[in-house]
This record gives C-alpha cells, structure tokens and sequence, in this order.
C-alpha cells in the first residue's frame, strides 16, 4: 500500500468518478485505476460499487475511506511543516472564515498580522460557519473563523471576539420612534423580514435567540433567504424588509445614513466569534504564530 494508491481511492470516492478523479489528480484513467485495482487486490475487498450512473463506496470502501484521508492529510501536515516556498523564511497559513468575521473582521487582523511578521503569506477562503468547519476536517484550511461554534468533538473552538447582532430598517420616519426604546417583538409577525441562509452563524444565532423569547420564525413573515451581508443592506435599504444582522457590518451604511440600526428592547444579541482548527489535523508553525497573534490582540475576551 502507498499514498499514490491511497490518493486516486479518496479522490474517486469524493468525485465519484474514475475519469473524473483521473483529471483532478492529473493522470490517466487507467492509472487511477490501476492504484485502486492494486488497493482492492493488497487488501482483499471490493472498494467500489459501480453503477450506471457513478461509482459508490462499498461497505469496506467506507470503512478504509476515513484512514485514509487521514493518512494523506498527515503527508500534508509534514510537507506543511518541513518545505520552504522558494522565498526563504515565508511560510503560508491558509484560513478559513465565515462572513462576518471574513468581511468585517479579519481584515484589520490581516494587515496588522503581516506588518508585525512580514515572512508569512496568508490565504483567506470565505464561506459560511458549517462549511468552514468542513474545510477545517478536510485540512482546506489550517484555522477557520466562524460565528457560531458547532458540536464536533474533533474541533477545538476558541472565542476570541464578541460581535453584537442588531436590527436594520430603512431610513424612514415609520422606524425612527424605536431609537430610544430599541425593536419592539411584538412588530416581529407584522414586518417583512430578511434572513440569513441555513448554515450562517448570525441565522443560528438569531433563531436561538428568538426561540428564546417566544418567538417563531416559521409565523414571521420572511420575504428573501439572502447569503450575501452587502445584498441583504442594500435589500433593507430600499426597503424590501428589515434584517438582523452583524453590528460590525453596517457601520458604513448608518454613518451614510442609508439604514437605521436598532437594538432588541428586549435586550442585546451578543454572540462570539470562534477561532477554529482539527485536533488531529493540527495548525503549522505559521498558523499557530497567527492564532497567538489573535489572542492577544483581542486579550479582553
């Protein structure tokens, strides 16, 4: 058994394909298919099931495809740890955020980050909190960040940010009577209302919130499922619906004042923003100099 066998397994059990696996990886179908016939001939079980359509694990596939993502992960880690790009001293951390902290936060971190140690690169890859985790496990990424933190044993979540979720409305008269008193929820089932997709940090937030408080979002009256923070402010701003959202992200609208932004009478919506990495898969040199660069620089947490 070897990596390259092991390799065209994974690949194949993740496209579903043996041609389109030969492809990605770069080789001949009959290749891929030599390494897989090799695998199943040293071990002794069918990996496969093929059908008209694709190409499915079979009960042993499904039993060798978890190790042996672990295995090629592990290749990573020690290539990751021991190979120099061809700058000497640069090393490159690969992050993971969703959009909050991606779009607002992240930023000024960033650049702060790479002027206190210019001899790393930093590549950023932006989804939301769910497929960020998953990006984390299939070691896409060294550090996720996400808003919102999920039950998954196999990672370790560290808050490092507390991120204060408001309301948002049009600029209009009809609304400015809440700035004092903040958003009524007895206006909840009455207004059209914007929402965050599934998988969002804010919307999971958001939902544990209101279900908290009586409140059910199935009764309230949602007029657009938006993924997109600046879609959603400029939606609200033309009055399609009113949203809850990041405070963070709409400062730049309030200061033009395009948006009104409101607090809960029933009070704040605080949520944390996490720093997210595998125990198993764990971070490199680099990003392990990052997440200490995040803790303190945000030491009040």
């Amino acid at each position: 058994m070897n990596l390259k066998q092991l390799e065209a397994f994974v690949c194949v059990a993740e496209v579903k394909s043996f041609s389109q696996a030969a492809k990605k990886l770069y080789l001949t179908q009959p290749t891929v298919s030599a390494h897989v016939h090799s695998l199943e001939k040293e071990l002794g079980a069918r990996l496969f099931i093929r059908t008209t359509k694709d190409v499915e694990l079979s009960p042993s596939g499904e039993l060798l495809y978890d190790n042996a993502r672990k295995m090629l992960q592990l290749e990573k880690n020690i290539l990751r740890d021991f190979t120099r790009t061809d700058t000497p001293g640069v090393q490159k951390i690969t992050v993971g955020a969703s959009t909050v902290p991606g779009q607002y936060i992240l930023p000024q971190i960033l650049s702060l980050f790479s002027r206190t140690y210019p001899g790393n690169k930093l590549e950023l890859m932006e989804a939301d909190s769910l497929e960020v985790v998953r990006m984390v496990l299939d070691g896409k990424v060294e550090i996720g960040f996400t808003g919102t933190r999920l039950e998954d044993p196999t990672c370790v979540f560290e808050p490092f940010y507390y991120d204060r979720l408001v309301v948002i409305t049009p600029n209009v008269e009809t609304y400015r009577q809440y700035e004092k008193t903040g958003f009524p929820m007895e206006r909840f089932y009455e207004e059209k209302w914007i929402v965050r997709e599934d998988g969002s940090g804010t919307r999971k937030e958001t939902e544990q919130y209101l279900k908290e408080h009586g409140v059910d979002l199935k009764r309230m009256n949602v007029v657009a499922t938006i993924s997109n923070q600046e879609t959603i402010k400029k939606s609200v701003s033309t009055a399609m619906g009113i949203a809850i959202i990041s405070s963070a992200a709409v400062e730049d609208y309030v200061a033009q004042g395009q948006l009104l932004r409101f607090p809960l009478a029933e009070g704040d919506i605080y949520r944390k923003l996490y720093m997210v990495w595998s125990k198993s898969n764990k971070p490199g040199k680099a990003a392990r100099l990052f997440i200490q660069f995040v803790r303190e620089l945000y030491a009040y947490l």
